[in-house]
């Protein structure tokens, strides 16, 4: 078990072939989910997965499951996995990399003609960026029975009304017969770039995923009065805009007020009716916040609330908070987690102990069975951007420790 390697270069080129689909001119990805091109990178899986022997069903909400049989093929499977969609401009590594090495996981055992105790699958979750469908990870999410299928299925989209999540992966044939969750599971691994700059900065190759931050979503709508530029006085303005710089304002010292590891980010805003010579009357926004500690989180929760209704009877507009999205920090499973470190450590690959600063499957998945995480670096931290960019070298060493330590878990 010990001697058996991944084949680098063959998961690199894997992963330059998949990011043909969707391809943009800057060198990213565009493969929203239930999209046509997200169709072409799951048959392309699929395809792949068929090839390697495996067999492959879909669920209701779209999700891909290839399982390759183990000695005792009843035993729970150990799984591992990712996602195929991308954001708008997103890269070749987010996602697409945590299901590829899986499938490189199953290349190599087949290679050597080696067969674990127990099977192994690798699954694609549908919809896990929630750039065209929001929330995030509604694949797994249903699977974990955060929400019920019919929440997922009519989720919609958001820049073409009408069309829904459900509509789209029947479209695209992806609307599966196979029940949502309930499938037995030993344990479950997930390989990911960082999407940030901690491993790069410390040089180290593996980051040994302790856990991930916990994230509260909001979405925030402003109401003063619109009135003409030119006429209304100031002192009698109602201006939506103003109020909601300071609360956008407020959102960053709260980040600030609250290291370490408190991230406070608006990404968009939405200004009504949104001309040169009106005063705005209503705008809207987001908020997203995460932090490792959950009270931390819920006192950056009460920061917020205080601060918009503060800002709002200073300007004399009102201000709904709404939390749109909510779930708490997640340690992952000490078993998992050790299984990692050992692999990583028997590769004598420079590594170290790292919290998730996003929101991945893997965070849903640990409601539901024993998890882990790897991540590898990728270059200046940068993701969710076409310039996203990671080291084949560092992509076959994440690969080679997902492989041991699925290993361990699938023979243990």
């Amino acid at each position: 078990m010990e001697n058996l390697r991944i084949d680098g270069e063959r998961l690199w080129a894997s992963l330059m072939e998949m990011g043909r689909i969707g391809a943009t001119p800057k060198g990213g990805v565009c493969r929203l989910a239930a999209t046509d091109l997200d169709r072409q990178g799951r048959d392309l899986f699929v395809r792949w997965c068929e090839e390697a022997g495996c067999t492959v069903v879909v669920d209701r909400i779209g999700n891909i499951f290839a399982r390759r049989p183990g000695r005792n093929p009843d035993a729970p499977a150990v799984m591992t996995g990712s996602h195929l969609d991308t954001q708008p401009t997103g890269g070749r590594f987010d996602g697409v990399y945590g299901v590829l090495a899986g499938l490189e996981v199953v290349r190599t055992l087949n290679d050597a003609d080696y067969q674990t105790e127990a099977p192994i699958e690798i699954v694609v979750w549908t919809n896990e960026e929630g750039s065209r469908f929001s929330p995030a990870m509604v694949g797994s999410g249903i699977y974990a029975g955060v929400w019920d299928l019919s929440y997922g299925l009519e989720r919609p989209d958001n820049n073409e009304p009408g069309k829904t999540l459900g509509g789209e992966l029947a479209a695209i044939g992806y609307a599966g017969p196979e029940p949502v969750g309930g499938r037995p599971t030993k344990a479950y691994f997930e390989a990911h770039i960082e999407q940030g700059p901690i491993l790069e900065d410390e040089e180290k190759v593996i980051g040994i995923v302790t856990g991930a931050q916990g994230q509260r979503w909001y979405e925030i709508t402003v109401t003063g009065q619109e009135a003409h530029a030119g006429p209304t006085p100031m002192k009698k303005r109602r201006d939506a805009l103003v109020a909601s710089a300071r609360m956008i304002d407020a959102v960053n010292r709260i980040g600030m007020a609250n290291q370490p590891n408190a991230c406070a980010t608006v990404g968009f805003v939405r200004v009504s009716p949104n001309s040169r010579n009106t005063i705005p009357g209503q705008v809207f926004f987001t908020v997203d916040f995460r932090h490792p500690v959950d009270a931390v989180l819920t006192k950056m929760d009460e920061e917020l609330r205080a601060a918009c209704a503060t800002f709002a009877a200073e300007t004399g507009t009102e201000a709904e908070v709404k939390e749109f999205w909510y779930f708490p920090p997640t340690p992952f499973d000490a078993d998992c987690v050790n299984a990692v470190r050992e692999a990583a450590a028997q590769a004598q690959f420079p590594h170290m102990d790292i919290i998730s600063g996003a929101g991945h499957d893997a965070v849903y998945m640990a409601r539901v069975a024993p998890t882990g995480m790897i991540f590898v670096p990728c270059a200046d931290g940068i993701s969710h951007n076409e310039v996203e960019d990671a080291k084949p070298s560092d992509i076959a060493a994440g690969c080679e420790v997902l492989l041991h330590a699925m290993l361990r878990s699938a023979n243990g």
